[in-house]
């Protein structure tokens, strides 16, 4: 009985998404996640010890007060009623995951170029990518756009709608704060090397199966859409690994192969030039539509995926 009100969670989630999407006057949990994780750093740091052990103890302490929070909420609502664990499970879920959202910041990108020219299109993709984007080509920024789809796929939505399916609400919120801690202490600078490795490392841990379950989620959509699922998983395959993230290249190659673009490529990232092998050899440059074509793959894998895990939650 509890795998059918998670299916039934897992689908109501996806659709309050496409309605809502992640209007900014409504209340967002992962909001309160960012706080949090501002206010407890200091904290953290204040002991005299290792910043590696103080970072790892950060790591731990915010992902389980996550989890075990969201579970007391959602035992508390199923003592109510079950109807209403099913409620609140949907509503929890929903804000775990963004294909809306970020189908809307890649198509902001993709109108700037078309109507307000580069540099405006430079600005709205520096609000979706970690790379420095002042000197980018309209190629740069397109790729930029793309590739942002491509990961966040996964981040946005694959993996938390994985983690639901598996331990419900609270799990997905687990996994929420885990990816929130990656994107804001995650770095390899001076001031987060060790103090966010943990952090980092548990991102990585996280996505590692369900990076790899999109890439034949991501290959059926493609096929269904334009019939390179072939190309989609071929590339995943032999090009996934081709990337300094353990799991965003698998997700980007087969949106390379799925469009015939090339991604990936040297980046600015904090003043620093990286050289990140390319993604998609055998295909030429990106355009404009590529954008567009990214975000309907995008949606299209994330409701083959929802409707998966449904109907095996279902079946249980």
């Amino acid at each position: 009985m509890i795998e059918l009100h998670i299916a039934y969670s897992l689908l109501a989630a996806f659709v309050l998404d496409l309605i809502l999407g992640d209007p900014l006057w409504l209340f967002h949990p992962v909001r309160w996640m960012g706080r949090a994780i501002l206010r407890m750093e200091p904290v953290f740091r204040r002991p005299r010890i290792p910043l590696v052990i103080s970072g790892t103890l950060f790591c731990g302490f915010l992902v389980l007060s996550v989890w075990v929070l969201s579970w007391l909420l959602v035992h508390l609502a199923g003592m109510l009623h079950p109807t209403c664990r099913s409620i609140l499970e949907a509503i929890l879920i929903y804000y775990c995951i963004s294909p809306s959202s970020l189908k809307k910041a890649a198509m902001e990108v993709e109108a700037a170029l078309k109507s307000c020219g580069l540099m405006k299109a430079r600005k709205k993709v520096s609000c979706i990518v970690g790379r420095e984007t002042a000197h980018l080509s309209e190629q740069g920024v397109i790729r930029a756009a793309v590739e942002t789809v491509a990961e966040n796929l996964v981040d946005g939505i694959i993996s938390p709608l994985f983690y639901a399916a598996v331990g419900g609400a609270p799990l997905a919120m687990a996994y929420r704060m885990v990816n929130t801690l990656d994107s804001m202490v995650g770095y390899r600078n001076d001031h987060y090397f060790h103090f966010g490795k943990a952090s980092a490392r548990l991102d990585d841990i996280a996505n590692f199966i369900p990076a790899r379950l999109a890439i034949p989620v991501i290959a059926f959509a493609a096929q269904l859409l334009s019939g390179n699922g072939k190309h989609a998983f071929q590339t995943a395959v032999h090009e996934g690994a081709h990337h300094a993230s353990p799991n965003s290249g698998y997700s980007e190659a087969a949106f390379a192969g799925a469009l015939s673009v090339k991604l990936n490529g040297p980046s600015v990232y904090h003043g620093r030039l990286v050289n990140k092998p390319y993604i998609g050899i055998a295909f030429g440059n990106v355009t404009r539509n590529d954008i567009r074509k990214a975000c309907d793959l995008m949606l299209l894998s994330s409701l083959l995926w929802t409707f998966l895990l449904a109907v095996i939650s279902a079946a249980r």
